[in-house]
């Protein structure tokens, strides 16, 4: 697969935008700034093919990126950010459920911070990949910043407190460091059932 040939195709502002073409969609989730932005620029090995924000939960709709016409990468609304009205709040929610509903989602990427215990949002995001029964990988970020001997135990507590079934995948990540960057990109495109 071609991860030069990348091109932004649509950004989803309602379900009838759904991208409905049979191609897998792998969609990443995260809340706002988690790094999801700078995690797919890692993956397409581009730096700012998709726009980092710099003021967070600037991501309002459902974004695609084409990846050589064989699948999509799926970028959500940043979600858990303080200064965004309860309204909009309510309006990503609703739109994230019907995305969710869709089952246009062939895998998951649910992106969390390394250093922090996940937070319920994250949980709620976990649940709702684990109700579409497709297979999905948290990716701990900006591993970074912990101390080595804090990477072990802050992994565990990720998968203790989102309830993760021993088949998941806890990559430790880093997209400033491109470290997991490779792993990644083999559970993505290297998995049997997508073209490659």
């Amino acid at each position: 697969m071609n991860l030069n040939k990348a091109e932004f195709v649509i950004g989803a502002t309602a379900p009838k935008s759904f991208v409905r073409d049979g191609l897998p969609q792998i969609a990443f989730a995260g809340r706002s700034n988690v790094g999801k932005s700078s995690t797919i620029n890692a993956l397409l090995n581009r730096k700012n093919f998709v726009r980092v924000g710099n003021a967070p939960g600037k991501t309002r709709q459902v974004n695609y990126f084409h990846i050589d016409q064989q699948l999509y990468l799926v970028d959500l609304p940043g979600y858990g950010y303080a200064k965004v009205s309860q309204a909009e709040r309510d309006k990503w929610g609703r739109l994230m459920e019907a995305y969710f509903d869709s089952g246009l989602i062939t895998r998951g990427v649910q992106i969390v911070d390394a250093r922090h215990k996940p937070t319920a949002d994250d949980i709620t995001m976990v649940n709702w990949f684990k109700s579409t029964d497709c297979p999905f990988v948290v990716v701990a970020n900006k591993l970074d910043k912990l101390k080595k001997s804090e990477i072990e135990p802050n992994l565990k507590q990720i998968r203790q407190v989102l309830e993760l079934d021993d088949d998941v995948v806890v990559l430790p990540f880093s997209a400033e460091k491109r470290q997991g960057v490779e792993e990644l990109r083999q559970i993505i495109f290297g998995q049997k059932g997508l073209n490659h």
